[in-house]
């Protein structure tokens, strides 16, 4: 019987084929929100009228990051602790206190300012493992952190926006808790059970998931940015300014805690994105829902920005590595 060389299980297949689609909708994540914000600020009569979809659109990308986690997912917590809970701990530690120091030092206008501060006081955003690995970070802590931070933003997101943010607007912590729930907590509790009864249709339709995400908060920073259009005449590059400055520092502290850590230099990497990336499409939704349209600015921004910077950064690891 002649030799016949050994093909590569259809899972493997599925698998490389579905990291593929991963990294170029994470590449191509922030071209495309740049586009979506270009026509929400060239024709913003066109998408004002569809500001009642952002939560639906935000729960689609919570339940698609719900089928992409497995309960094996959450067994770093218990094995190794100390980098989920620092790094976590760090999230809503860094990231909200940075956004009201950045809001403070830039005097933004109260709307601004808590916008900017929501943004802060959000969850991991939903890009940061695949940024992770394309960084060559420690992807199986990067879903871990990711997860974790999620599970626990209904508490503590409102919290920290009620401490922080409420000192330039009025906050209700208690809606916007319910909130949390509705668009968080829910949709992702359900897909990953349905990823557990469904395991093997997930796995097959994984290289769509990403795009779902990346099409539907492209279209809530559409109708962000159409209903923020006369604020972002006015104030548009002062809130890039922030933004970049807010991302800028969460990338650095996170790193630093990484070190402080002492954990290895794929995790240190991994704590410092996850850290300086945030769930922002969601601080959009509850900034216009909770606060303004115009507060839903920073949200907006920081989509376009935090993904490209991660892209950048993700690279230039990468580069390092090499030489």
């Amino acid at each position: 019987m002649p030799y016949e060389q050994s093909s590569p299980s259809a899972a493997a297949v599925n698998a490389n084929k579905n990291e593929k689609d991963s990294r170029i909708a994470v590449l191509l994540f922030p071209v495309l929100i740049l586009l979506g914000g270009l026509c929400g600020m060239l024709v913003p009569q066109a998408f004002v009228g569809f500001s009642g979809w952002i939560n639906p659109l935000l729960m689609v990308i919570m339940f698609c990051m719900g089928l992409t986690l497995t309960l094996p997912d959450f067994a770093l917590v218990f094995k190794n602790p100390l980098p989920v809970l620092g790094g976590v701990a760090a999230q809503f530690i860094v990231m909200p206190s940075m956004g009201w120091l950045v809001a403070t030092l830039l005097q933004l206008e109260p709307a601004l300012a808590a916008g900017l501060i929501l943004v802060g006081c959000a969850p991991g955003g939903t890009a940061s493992n695949v940024v992770s690995y394309l960084a060559r970070g420690n992807v199986a802590l990067s879903v871990a952190m990711t997860s974790v931070s999620t599970l626990l933003a209904p508490l503590l997101t409102p919290a920290l926006a009620l401490w922080l943010a409420g000192q330039y607007m009025p906050v209700d912590a208690g809606s916007m808790a319910v909130s949390v729930i509705k668009i968080v907590l829910i949709p992702v509790v359900l897909g990953i059970v349905l990823r557990m009864l469904f395991n093997r249709f997930v796995a097959k339709i994984g290289g769509v998931l990403p795009w779902l995400s990346v099409l539907a908060i492209t279209f809530v920073v559409t109708v962000i940015v159409a209903g923020s259009a006369q604020t972002i005449l006015t104030a548009g590059l002062l809130v890039l300014v922030a933004v970049i400055l807010h991302n800028a520092l969460g990338l650095a502290l996170g790193y630093a805690m990484g070190v402080l850590l002492r954990v290895p230099e794929a995790s240190r990497r991994t704590i410092a994105i996850e850290v300086g990336m945030q769930n922002s499409g969601l601080a959009g939704g509850l900034a216009k829902q909770y606060f303004s349209p115009e507060a839903a600015l920073p949200g907006a921004v920081f989509s376009v920005w935090h993904n490209l910077s991660g892209a950048l950064i993700a690279a230039y690891w990468r580069r390092k590595d090499a030489k």
